[in-house]
């Protein structure tokens, strides 16, 4: 039997900063969070991080949202972590798992984490990142690590063992959340829901598929392609003639 959207027990969030999509999607039952990036604030045009913030988090009380910190320099990304964590009960600061150089944040998402902010440490795609960011952020406060599942896919990279590993070591902690990121397709969420994963994030190009998840057969499915075909041939007036197609195939 497919599974359904109602049948979900892996929670979707929205991977956006567009504040209008994410007051739409915030209507629909079915999604529990959203997280921003500052690439994804790039592309909506937002140069007041502080104001940006603070009306979303103030349209969204009740949803998660994660917002990153942006500087290089890791006392700084602890200081920003702390002005982000003071923008509301609902937020995670996104830490990425190294600075541009390298050097790993295990030790500042640890001391962040055990002073009581919401971590979302990001950019994790190896073993060794989910488990040392894991172990880092266990015992603190509610905290969630971002495996780079899509990207990791895109890069020709079996991202299937490390989200195995990754939700197991989670889920042998009381506070510490896999989130799937940089989902690709609408299966991806089926492969989060089977192997028991937390969070994922999924773009909305893919949410909007979600409602239909488990609504046709591959049979049907089959019948669809076909009929579009030909619907594709009819309006687009193509023509053969019968006579040029039998001399064409000999």
């Amino acid at each position: 039997m497919a599974i359904t959207l109602k049948d979900l027990n892996v929670r979707l969030f929205t991977d956006s900063a567009d504040k209008a999509q994410i007051l739409d999607m915030a209507k629909q039952p079915w999604i529990r969070g959203f997280t921003t990036n500052p690439s994804l604030m790039k592309l909506a045009g937002i140069s007041d991080y502080r104001s940006y913030a603070r009306e979303l988090v103030e349209a969204v009380p009740n949803h998660h949202i994660s917002f990153e910190v942006f500087s290089d320099e890791i006392s700084e990304m602890l200081a920003q972590g702390r002005v982000i964590n003071s923008w509301g009960a609902n937020v995670y600061v996104k830490l990425p798992v190294t600075t541009t150089r390298g050097e790993p944040l295990f030790e500042a998402v640890r001391a962040l984490s055990h002073d009581g902010v919401k971590v979302n440490l990001t950019a994790i795609f190896t073993a060794e990142q989910a488990a040392r960011g894991v172990e880092a952020l266990s015992g603190g406060a509610p905290a969630c690590v971002s495996v780079f599942a899509g990207r990791l896919a895109d890069a020709g990279i079996d991202y299937r063992p490390i989200m195995r590993d990754a939700i197991g070591w989670a889920h042998d902690t009381a506070n510490v959340e896999i989130i799937w990121a940089s989902t690709r397709e609408v299966f991806n969420v089926v492969e989060a829901d089977e192997m028991g994963c937390h969070i994922i994030t999924v773009p909305p190009v893919v949410l909007k598929k979600l409602p239909s998840l488990g609504s046709r057969s591959a049979s049907e499915l089959s019948l669809d392609a076909v009929k579009a075909f030909r619907e594709d041939a009819v309006s687009a007036g193509l023509r053969l003639p019968a006579a040029t197609a039998a001399v064409a195939a000999d």
